[in-house]
């Protein structure tokens, strides 16, 4: 009996060794790791806003501000030139994707226009919803020059004005969800 609650304890103090060198090595890959993983972000992000407004010579990142809207938060990049505001790149979502949910940034005029729309990330089905990427298709340039004011941002089977990509109604839904999203937004509180 003896040698049962040896091992018992002898094996007890084996997986805690083992856990206690696997989450010190897990702990130390975090944080050797999160550093160029924010820089990464960082530098995707300082990209798509340079995509989607025009040229600018302030620090749009900086200068960023926070939206509240339904569902979560949007962030705002004002780029501006010479101190005048040129456009206002929005971080927006939809969860009304195929897959769930994706981001996009969309840069406005300073009078709401659409200037151009980039894709941060997605899950969408490859050959068929991932085509709202400029590298896939140029399916988003119909909004480029459209202002939400006065275009509908709905696909034309809902009676709005946006050509849904073939055969991904349900992403190009969530795709104009998202662009709603964001002129709702800057137009409450973006124009800074």
């Amino acid at each position: 009996m003896a040698k049962k609650e040896s091992t018992f304890v002898s094996m007890l103090l084996t997986l805690f060794l083992v856990t206690f060198v696997a989450s010190a090595a897990l702990g130390y890959l975090y944080e050797l790791t999160k550093g160029p993983i924010a820089e990464s972000k960082l530098a995707k992000q300082n990209n798509a806003i340079m995509q989607v407004v025009p040229e600018f010579d302030n620090e749009p990142g900086k200068e960023a501000y926070k939206i509240d809207v339904e569902g979560g938060v949007l962030e705002l990049f004002p780029a501006k030139k010479s101190g005048e505001l040129v456009g206002t790149a929005v971080s927006t979502f939809t969860n009304k994707a195929f897959s769930g949910s994706f981001k996009i940034m969309v840069g406005f005029l300073p009078d709401g226009t659409i200037h151009n729309i980039s894709v941060l990330e997605h899950k969408e089905t490859p050959g068929l919803g991932d085509k709202m990427q400029k590298s896939k298709s140029d399916w988003s340039v119909q909004f480029n020059g459209k202002n939400p004011a006065n275009f509908m941002l709905k696909v034309t089977k809902d009676g709005g004005e946006v050509d849904a990509i073939t055969a991904s109604t349900i992403s190009s839904r969530a795709f104009c969800d998202a662009v709603d999203r964001a002129y709702k937004a800057y137009m409450k509180g973006g124009k800074k």
